[in-house]
């Protein structure tokens, strides 16, 4: 972008709240005038708007430059916002986006939230890992039918955790792994190395690497080249007693193959995401043995989520105006 932005021409940033979501993802009066006091030079070009739920959506975006939101109809969207040249999704996940390139327009970057969960979300990744090896789902099975059975694991040292995915959130779990002494192997699109991980490979390999493993943590992206990911084969694969944590989407696992296994009490897991949330309450998910529920809440600091995402979105802004590359973008071809 090499416009020039005055005070005759702010830079138009149109923010798009969504109530469904709560506090912890809304952008509130108190939250921008801290994040625009962080960013002087930014926040003296701009001029900002602030919406909820879509409802003046398009008497704003029809003169905004960027646009910084949750989701939104994209119908004619080069039509609507002519001016439109940049989009920030509030997640790290955009499926409600893809594919980018069926309705992107030329010219206009989306930026998503990579890395924004950070150290959070691999604090919940491990913790999961450990919950496994620790045998806590079996024992919340026994809890639910008032079950006194004594269950018994080594350490966690020396064994092995598969991480499906080594972004931000799967590389920091990794480290994590690798400091309590875990053999950690990594599989991402690039087998490029990665200090947490002992050993990498590309997705072709996944079928081979899964026997090997103890524990698998799934952090991929979703989306058309990952669904089922780790699907029947994969599952089938997993050898008795291995656990599965699931913290990206859902449909990156098979989860009638895995319902399968736990039923028969051949594997554990852990899962934060599914298909329709909130999970329902006839979902035959909540009385599935082996299986610890939480309902995707894992990584979505209260306090630092939202405030992170201003200042990831403020600073790229910095570097728009200075003609610098962006952070986050996303390859239109890949969906991440």
């Amino acid at each position: 972008m090499t416009e020039s932005f005055t005070k005759d021409r702010k830079f138009h940033l149109h923010i798009d709240n969504d109530r469904s979501l709560g506090e912890v993802f809304e952008v509130t009066a108190e939250r921008l005038k801290a994040a625009m006091e962080r960013f002087p030079d930014v926040a003296e070009r701009l001029h900002v708007t602030v919406d909820y739920d879509s409802e003046k959506f398009d008497s704003h975006i029809a003169t905004a430059d960027a646009l910084l939101v949750w989701k939104f109809d994209v119908k004619d969207i080069a039509k609507r916002a002519p001016n439109l040249r940049w989009i920030h999704a509030t997640g790290a996940g955009i499926e409600f986006f893809a594919p980018l390139k069926n309705w992107l327009p030329d010219g206009v970057t989306f930026i998503n939230n990579r890395g924004v969960h950070g150290d959070r979300a691999a604090e919940y990744c491990f913790m999961a890992v450990l919950m496994l090896n620790n045998r806590l789902p079996e024992m919340m099975t026994n809890q639910r039918s008032a079950v006194w059975q004594q269950l018994y694991n080594t350490s966690i040292m020396g064994k092995t955790l598969l991480v499906v995915g080594v972004g931000s959130v799967g590389g920091g779990a990794a480290r994590w792994a690798r400091k309590y002494g875990m053999r950690v192997i990594g599989v991402r699109r690039s087998d490029a190395p990665h200090d947490g991980v002992d050993e990498m490979y590309t997705p072709d390999h996944l079928l081979k690497l899964v026997p090997q493993a103890d524990y698998i943590l799934v952090t991929a992206p979703a989306t058309q080249a990952t669904r089922h990911l780790m699907g029947e084969a994969e599952i089938n694969a997993m050898k008795m007693g291995a656990g599965l944590v699931n913290y990206s989407r859902s449909k990156l696992v098979d989860y009638a193959a895995l319902v399968k296994r736990l039923e028969k009490r051949e594997l554990s897991a852990v899962l934060d995401v599914f298909d329709q949330e909130p999970l329902p309450s006839d979902s035959p998910l909540w009385n599935t043995p082996n299986l610890i529920i939480t309902p995707h809440c894992s990584s979505d600091d209260p306090e630092s989520y939202m405030p992170d995402t201003l200042d990831l979105m403020f600073s790229n802004i910095r570097r728009i105006f200075a003609g610098e590359p962006v952070v986050n973008k996303v390859e239109a071809d890949l969906d991440y």
